[in-house]
């Protein structure tokens, strides 16, 4: 099985993550793949990976037309047996195929229009499936496609290497820094809670104005930011929470990497969190934007003994039944010999 990967997202973010730590799986699994993305430096990890071949394209919009071409050239060259967009703005870029099946990946509720030259289609949460089946003609065409939490082992990373003090606690944020993320809600909780470092790993568009929000609260000494980071599990390792206060999160690796870490999770009831996490069970969940229940949650998920156990027991059963990278895995391969299968009996 040969697959071509296309990328087209941002330098840094939960999907580009997802992207790239999924071909690194399937690359172990002997799948033979190519991948199309930006000169990005989150992507250089796959160049010089055995049975992995990397172009490199802008996906300029100005240029689309001709960029169409490029990535069409590179298609009738390689000859996959699928081609896999990730996300709209690759899938805006791929031309109709005649005698290969397309499939376009959904990270969130997108709007459809951008993948029209698809044939098959994959959200990340069961919700986004439903989404996508109300906005196609044929619903079987849509497949669920979790994501794995998975984390490989990158450095030893120790709470002195952020001076965090020997007696003090960590609230971990990984995440982008946008308004939609509510990094602004945690930085207010971090007035409210004492004895505790909160480390914000994560870049974006509204950095400066969080960094502002910071200063202008006297919590220099409180919050970290350490921006885009790619160790994600390093840092899993050194806190005590892991905090995930969206306003808007269609689901949010961050859950499973929290589960998978054995991190108590503390989260929004955003969409993705609402869908898969169950109160109290195997994380504790807040209503969005509410300030007081966050810094409850929060006291609870750092202080109480006994909560802390069964979140971390209790998420690490859900990972295993339906986030690790083998289950994972499994179900994607499968699921392309069957995108596979079936186009090649409707086209014959």
């Amino acid at each position: 099985m040969k697959i071509i990967h296309i990328i087209a997202g941002a330098k840094t973010g939960g999907a580009e993550s997802c992207a790239v730590d999924t071909i690194k799986a399937l690359g172990k699994r002997g799948i033979d793949q190519v991948v199309i993305c930006r000169p990005y430096a989150n992507f250089q990890d796959l160049t010089g990976i055995p049975g992995i071949k990397v172009f490199h394209l802008n996906f300029f919009k100005g240029l689309q037309y001709f960029q169409q071409r490029k990535i069409n050239s590179i298609i009738e060259r390689e000859k996959p047996n699928l081609v896999h967009c990730w996300m709209n703005r690759a899938a805006s870029f791929t031309k109709k195929q005649k005698n290969i099946p397309v499939l376009g990946w959904f990270g969130g509720y997108y709007n459809l229009k951008y993948y029209k030259t698809c044939n098959y289609f994959m959200g990340v949460s069961k919700d986004i499936v439903r989404h996508i089946k109300e906005n196609i003609e044929q619903p079987d065409c849509a497949y669920l496609g979790h994501v794995f939490g998975t984390l490989e082992k990158i450095n030893d990373i120790k709470r002195i290497d952020f001076d965090i003090p020997k007696n003090s606690k960590v609230v971990l944020l990984l995440s982008r820094m946008h308004q939609k993320k509510g990094v602004d809600l945690l930085i207010n909780a971090a007035t409210q809670i004492d004895n505790t470092i909160f480390l914000l790993a994560g870049d974006g568009p509204e950095i400066n104005k969080y960094k502002d929000q910071v200063k202008a609260l006297n919590l220099q000494n409180k919050v970290r930011f350490l921006g885009w980071h790619s160790d994600r599990l390093g840092l899993l390792n050194i806190a005590d929470v892991c905090v995930l206060p969206s306003r808007y999160e269609p689901f949010g690796i961050v859950i499973t990497e929290a589960w998978f870490a054995g991190v108590p999770l503390v989260a929004t009831r955003a969409a993705g969190a609402k869908n898969y996490v169950t109160d109290n069970h195997d994380g504790l969940l807040v209503e969005i934007d509410d300030l007081e229940g966050l810094v409850q949650a929060l006291r609870i998920a750092l202080d109480d003994v006994s909560t802390r156990r069964r979140l971390i027991k209790n998420g690490r059963k859900t990972y295993q039944k339906y986030f690790s990278r083998d289950a994972v895995i499994d179900e994607l391969i499968n699921s392309y010999k069957e995108m596979i299968m079936h186009y090649k009996l409707q086209n014959t």
